[in-house]
């Protein structure tokens, strides 16, 4: 290769940092680095509404715990910053409007709704649902309107016919018809980009020439190759990863697997382990061993060696991994100093002081009133939720509706969680002490201990939610006729809830 490698990892700050990102963030390391290239971290955060600051510090974190270091990021500066996309919001309304004089895009004024109509009236012609050129209004209507200040936004043009040729590092020629494609919005009404001209204004400006990224973004491919083409730049070589399953073969996701790297560490797992694992989803070494470091990943790092077919994230074979690394990779020395470092470190300890000091005696009550806290999944069976008042189905729901209103917080915090937890009791129309036995069982392994809120509060979003999630399925959770009926149960009280909030506030 002639030029510089340079590869990049573009996470949202939307939510816990997935196993899924660094498992991406491992493959664009390992290439550039075995091409003496660069690694690029970019926060992609046009989505406003969602992403915080929080998010963005977590993914970063979580990324050096695992040893995946880059060259140019937000937090380390480059040549070819800014490195999050908010900071550059101006550059992509000015490349957006490019393509509309050019021709290549247009301003749309339909309304959501307007838009709903046209996509059931294609669906009902026999045609790709999505949103196509015959949008576009006459430059004097578009100049009236633009003149009244009415919302829009600006959309990418996209020929209606023939197909658009894909070549990828690992899948060869991909052809995908232009039927299939819609006229891809670029900049939103709030002139926040989309992530499609973002992306592909990013990767310009940045200068990369690979980009390595799960294969979720295949059908994104055409968008991006024609944009390229609009703006006559070359486009970096595409290399499509195949996803991460679950061991039913199901998309990984966090309904049935921990997907947090911040859990992985709570946990207890090595991050050497964890790389290592990542880097046995779809790759091996030349001599097929198991066990190997990120270094010796790099060293002998080729991208033609993935495999296709979907990688099984199994957290069991993660488990005996992990064992294999403490037995074999740990002296007696370095096991008493990662265990201090991992558990009994001032920033572990010292938010539980408040909490312990004054019910023990002596320091051998510590473990026993506090190990829920050093734990992992906790060792539970449905009797441990047997409940007084409420129904196994009642307890359940309690469970499951708790989760989904905690994995939308986006403040982490005891008095968030506990504001969340009594308005979601009061419109379920339960005694607050009913609604929390079984979140105290699912949290501590127990509903007799302090504050189950405390406890949350210090465990952090990822173990608790994990736990919750974990209850829920030794109860068996719901079937998939019930999980619709709960669905709407959920969303009925979200809306009870979100009224509520309306007029209080």
């Amino acid at each position: 290769m002639s030029q510089i490698v340079r590869t990049r990892i573009a996470p949202s700050p939307t939510g816990d940092p997935h196993v899924g990102t660094a498992y991406i963030a491992l493959f664009n390391m390992c290439f550039a680095k075995q091409h003496n290239g660069k690694f690029i971290l970019r926060i992609e955060d046009t989505d406003q509404a969602r992403s915080t600051l929080e998010s963005e510090k977590d993914i970063l974190d979580s990324l050096r715990w695992l040893g995946l270091d880059w060259d140019e990021g937000p937090d380390v500066g480059g040549e070819f910053g800014p490195y999050r996309q908010s900071e550059r919001k101006d550059d992509y309304r000015a490349y957006a409007e490019q393509l509309v004089e050019q021709g290549d895009a247009f301003y749309c004024f339909r309304t959501p709704e307007e838009l709903d109509v046209i996509r059931e009236e294609r669906k009902a012609a026999g045609l790709n649902p999505g949103i196509k050129g015959d949008l576009e209004l006459s430059d004097e209507d578009v100049k009236a309107r633009l003149g009244n200040g009415d919302a829009h936004v600006i959309r990418m043009k996209v020929p209606d016919e023939g197909t658009c040729v894909i070549s990828d590092m690992l899948r060869g020629t991909i052809e995908i018809d232009w039927s299939q494609v819609d006229c891809q919005i670029l900049l939103k009404s709030d002139g926040m980009p989309t992530y499609h001209l973002a992306n592909v204004v990013d990767d310009h400006l940045m200068a990369i020439t690979h980009v390595i990224r799960g294969e979720e973004w295949i059908n994104s491919a055409p968008k991006h190759q024609l944009l390229y083409k609009y703006f006559s730049w070359t486009m970096p070589e595409l290399c499509h990863m195949p996803l991460l399953r679950n061991p039913d073969k199901s998309k990984l996701s966090k309904r049935k697997n921990p997907t947090s790297v911040n859990y992985y560490e709570r946990a207890g797992f090595l991050p050497e382990t964890i790389v290592n694992y990542l880097g046995r989803m779809g790759w091996s070494m030349p001599d097929e061993r198991e066990k190997f470091s990120l270094s010796e990943m790099i060293e002998h790092f080729d991208i033609t060696r993935v495999s296709l077919g979907g990688p099984i994230f199994d957290v069991e074979k993660l488990k005996w991994l992990n064992g294999l690394w403490i037995r074999e990779n740990l002296s007696a020395e370095e096991f008493v100093s990662r265990t201090k470092e991992w558990a009994f470190n001032e920033k572990a300890l010292l938010p539980l002081v408040e909490l312990v000091q004054g019910r023990v005696a002596t320091f051998t009550d510590i473990l026993p009133l506090a190990g829920f806290m050093f734990s992992g999944m906790l060792n539970l069976d449905q009797a441990d939720f047997e409940h007084k008042k409420l129904e196994v189905g009642q307890v359940k729901r309690v469970l499951q509706f708790t989760l989904w209103t905690l994995e939308a917080q986006r403040h982490w915090g005891k008095d968030t969680i506990f504001a969340d937890i009594k308005s979601l009791a009061k419109v379920m129309e339960l005694k607050l002490g009913d609604f929390m036995q079984p979140i105290f069982v699912a949290i501590a392994g127990t509903p007799d201990s302090w504050s189950v809120v405390e406890s949350m509060d210090k465990l952090g979003p990822d173990m608790t939610r994990a736990r919750l999630r974990h209850a829920v399925n030794v109860l068996e959770g719901f079937s998939k006729k019930e999980t619709k009926k709960v669905e709407k149960e959920y969303k009925a009280l979200s809306a009870k809830l979100a009224e509520k909030e309306s007029e209080n506030n």
